[in-house]
Order: structure tokens, then sequence, then C-alpha cells
């Protein structure tokens, strides 16, 4: 069988430079977003196991929510407030056969991380899988027009909500269970544009290691997904029009992934095919990442 040249899964697509309003939404996207619909299959790898995903809605988490699915594992998931893109997603959750929750609310407070951990927590029983994936993210080419309080808030979003998760959800995890974080290209090469976002995404990287080595003990695995340009609503809806055009460009494909070709990076980290697998850095970042 002839192998397929990777460049060429997903041709470099004229990028719509419609910009939307933060967080953005799937039907909006053009082109279209592919969360692996028609192309992931599954094997059981995480058969009758829970999972709760923070930013399910759309983007990475839908992929890793259909691709959870698909393997067998049940699916709780967190979103801000997108109902029609979250509801797709628990649509292609049902028709996996597993069961789905949805769970509404601003993760930036504290109290809504424990009201979203206990009623997955409440739904399953138990919580084997937590991904830590919800983020916030502007872009600003002047330091100056950075907020204190915006910075704060992509402190609560992308750091405190994913310490306060882990709070909640690790002491209840049984040995074999996995915590995956979601950081970025951002955390060893940030742009200047994206001061806040990147620095939380260092952070997330720190707090990945470090907890690593404390989960453990218990026999839980705790790691990272590190993604370069992934076509998201996130991208129309924060970055300027002339960086939407040209998003993805500047990797060794010449384009931006899909979230279908992230889904199978958190797929094995959850799995026990990852048994030796913890504090480790998965990158995706077309080529980039640096040595």
């Amino acid at each position: 069988m002839k192998a397929t040249d990777p460049r060429k899964i997903y041709e470099q697509p004229p990028y719509s430079d419609k910009q939307q309003t933060p967080p953005g939404t799937e039907k909006e996207m053009s082109p279209t977003v592919d969360h692996g619909e028609s192309s992931y299959q599954g094997s059981g790898r995480l058969k009758d196991r829970h999972a709760l995903i923070t930013g399910a809605d759309s983007g990475i988490g839908r992929a890793v929510a259909l691709a959870f699915a698909r393997e067998g594992a049940d699916v709780a998931i967190s979103y801000l407030c997108e109902d029609e893109d979250a509801q797709e997603t628990e649509r292609l959750v049902t028709k996996a056969g597993r069961k789905a929750v949805l769970l509404r609310g601003d993760l930036s407070e504290g109290s809504v991380c424990a009201e979203i951990a206990g009623k997955a927590l409440k739904a399953f029983g138990s919580i084997d899988i937590l991904v830590n994936n919800a983020a916030f993210q502007r872009s600003y080419q002047n330091f100056d027009d950075i907020s204190v309080d915006e910075f704060e808030e992509t402190y609560r979003i992308n750091v405190f909500a994913m310490f306060r998760l882990c709070k909640i959800v690790l002491p209840q995890m049984k040995a074999g269970a996995s915590i995956i974080n979601t950081g970025s290209i951002q955390s060893f090469d940030p742009s200047e544009s994206l001061i806040a976002y990147a620095s939380t995404k260092a952070a997330i990287v720190s707090f990945t290691r470090s907890l690593a080595g404390l989960a453990i003990k218990q026999g839980v695995r705790v790691n990272a997904v590190a993604p370069g340009p992934v076509w998201t609503p996130l991208i129309p809806s924060t970055l300027p029009k002339e960086k939407v055009k040209e998003f993805g460009s500047q990797t060794i494909f010449g384009r931006a992934a899909q979230p279908a070709e992230l889904a199978p990076i958190f797929v094995f980290l959850a799995s026990d095919q990852a048994s030796y697998v913890s504090g480790e850095i998965y990158g995706a970042t077309g080529g980039q990442m640096p040595m």
C-alpha cells in the first residue's frame, strides 16, 4: 500500500479572515474544522473509563471527546457558554454509544471548578481521566495594552482552573488514572504578541512535571501535550486578520494542524499503552519544537 504524504493529508486551505467574537464558534469557521468525525476509529483502549475534559465544546477538546468516546469512555463536557457547540460534542459522544454530561460554567471562578468536578463525579461515580484543555488567549502588539485584569484572567482560566480541578479530582483517582494538560509551542517559543497566554503555557509545563512526581505515588500519570498552530475557533476570534490568513505557514508542513491530528496523542497518554510515561511533554508542533 502506498504511504500517504503527511503534508497532503490536509492541503493548506485559504483561511477566512472573518473575525469572530471571543470565544468563537465552530459554525463560523472557514474552512470547517476536522475533529475526526469521519476518520477516527476506536479500538477499546479506554473502555468504561470516565473522562472530564475542559474546553470540550470545540477544537482540540471536541476532537479528544470524540476519540475518547470511540475508545469506550464516558465524557463530561466542560465549556464556557457555547451551548450549540457543546451540544454537537454531546451528540458525537452519545452517537458513539457512550454517556455524555454537559457542564456549563466559567472556570475562572473557583466555585465553578468545584461545581463542575462535583457534577462529573456524581454522574460517573469516579473520574479516571482529567484533561485540562480550556484556555483564554488575547493578542496584543503593545505591552501597554495588556491590562492587569486581563493578565490575571488568563492565569485564572489557564493555570488556576487546572490547579483547582487537579486538587479536587486527583485524590479520588486510582492507580492507572491519567491527567493530561494542554500546553503549547508557546510554552517554549513564546510570541511577543501573546505574553499572558504564553507565560501561562510555560507554567502549565512546569506544573505538569512537578505534579507528575507527586501523583505517581498513587499510580496516577501526569503529562502534557504541546501543540503548535491548530485550526480552532480560538484563532479567528483572537488573532489579527493578517495572522489568521497565514496561520500555520511557518511549520515544516506549511499548514496548521487539525484537531483530529492531536486527539490520538491524548488517547495514547490516557491509555495503558503509556504505562511508563509521566512528567512528559508531547510536542505536536509541526516541526517547531525547540531542541
